[in-house]
């Protein structure tokens, strides 16, 4: 079958990328980019394929069943195609920049896919934009790369954002100690997930009244920042998760300070997306825009490499092209003039300089302005060079 529809099917979750809307992709991406670089973050471009054991080890597994897997035909060796970037960051940190002063600021962009899209993300080729902060462990650090990223999204033009701040290891050391068999913990997955106290407390018997009570507890905390930490605060928890909290309020106060009014919420046991995580992280919304804007938060940077920094401390942050532009304001159609054959090439360079969009006239044949108008119509053009001077089409 040669026809061209056959041709032109694409595998579901891929798509291409069309005008306007890729310009606009393009635009936007630089624009978060020179944000971030403003902010110190230098930018690294990490191989869009690396070796599956280099890419799929340590808290790469969290991402293992996202991955696309191939043979390498040089080395017969299996490779990985990337599902995500941070982790590559933290290998160029740790191996090619282990040497470089502390903290390491890195900044990216560039293309991943994955085996199959969620519900709130259906695609699976995709573009992020993202930072890290490596070799840094203080709550100042992460404070930072919200606000960062705030600023990145509201000069995007991108308005009316949420913070939700989350601390999913809380939820894992409320259960040391605790083992429950494969059925339960599958049903206590899908409580805290479906924010069920009910079925929270109907498994005080497998998992201990104690820890029943307080994932109940953490749940019914989830909302407004302010209300969310104070009602959390006031739980009786163990030393290791009792310092995990005071992060979690250095972190928003921290906010508060830098941002007073910017909306903030807290959910302690959300965890998906997050499972590599290690203390504070957070999601971006926007009213009235499906699925998250971008997402990240604190974890151990233990990519192979210099083992002297394995395990460094790190936070980092992924933007979702995607989403971000859903959430783009409509912008207005840049001006395009249609220029005659006969133009000069430095007056059409002069007008390129003034910002016009130039397109010219390949077939001469058309010589009168009527055939001009009518040219330059046909392929979007908003004005026509008309005796040396822009003539507005109508």
């Amino acid at each position: 079958m040669n026809d061209l529809p056959d041709k032109a099917l694409l595998p579901t979750g891929m798509q291409d990328g069309l005008p306007p809307d890729a310009a606009r992709e393009a635009k936007a991406v630089e624009r978060l980019l020179a944000t971030f670089a403003g902010w110190g973050y230098a930018r690294v471009k990490p191989p869009l394929m690396e070796f599956e054991d280099s890419l799929l080890g340590g808290s790469g597994q969290a991402v293992a069943a996202a991955t696309f897997r191939l043979q390498d035909p040089a080395s017969k060796r299996m490779l990985a195609l990337r599902a995500d970037q941070t982790l590559q960051v933290a290998r160029i940190a740790r191996s090619r920049l282990g040497q470089q002063p502390r903290p390491l600021r890195l900044a990216y962009g560039g293309e991943v896919v994955r085996i199959a899209g969620s519900q709130q993300r259906p695609e699976r080729q995709f573009f992020q934009v993202g930072a890290e902060l490596i070799g840094d462990e203080n709550a100042a650090g992460d404070v930072e790369m919200i606000a960062m990223a705030l600023e990145a999204l509201e000069g995007a033009g991108i308005k009316n954002l949420t913070v939700d701040i989350g601390l999913p290891k809380l939820t894992r050391l409320l259960m040391d100690g605790v083992s429950p068999d494969d059925a339960t913990a599958e049903r206590l997955k899908t409580a805290l997930e479906r924010k069920d106290t009910s079925d929270l407390d109907a498994l005080s018997d497998a998992i201990g009244k104690d820890v029943s009570a307080n994932l109940s507890a953490l749940v019914k905390a989830t909302g407004p920042a302010e209300a969310a930490l104070k009602q959390i605060s006031a739980l009786s928890l163990g030393k290791a998760a009792t310092a995990m909290v005071a992060q979690l309020k250095e972190v928003v106060e921290g906010l508060k300070r830098a941002h007073p009014n910017q909306s903030l919420t807290i959910d302690a046991v959300e965890s998906r997306g997050f499972e590599y995580h290690t203390g504070v992280t957070f999601s971006f919304y926007a009213n009235g825009v499906r699925g998250e804007l971008g997402r990240g938060g604190r974890y151990l940077s233990d990519a192979p490499g210099n083992d002297k920094r394995r395990g460094e401390a790190a936070t980092g942050l992924t933007l979702f092209m995607d989403t971000i532009l859903r959430a783009l304001p409509d912008s207005d159609a840049p001006d395009r003039i249609w220029l005659p054959a006969d133009t000069a090439l430095g007056a059409a360079r002069d007008l390129r300089e003034q910002g016009w969009i130039t397109v010219g006239q390949l077939d001469a044949s058309a010589t009168s302005e009527d055939e001009a108008l009518t040219e330059a119509g046909r392929l979007g053009c908003t004005h026509i060079l008309s005796g040396g001077k822009a003539k507005k089409l109508t």
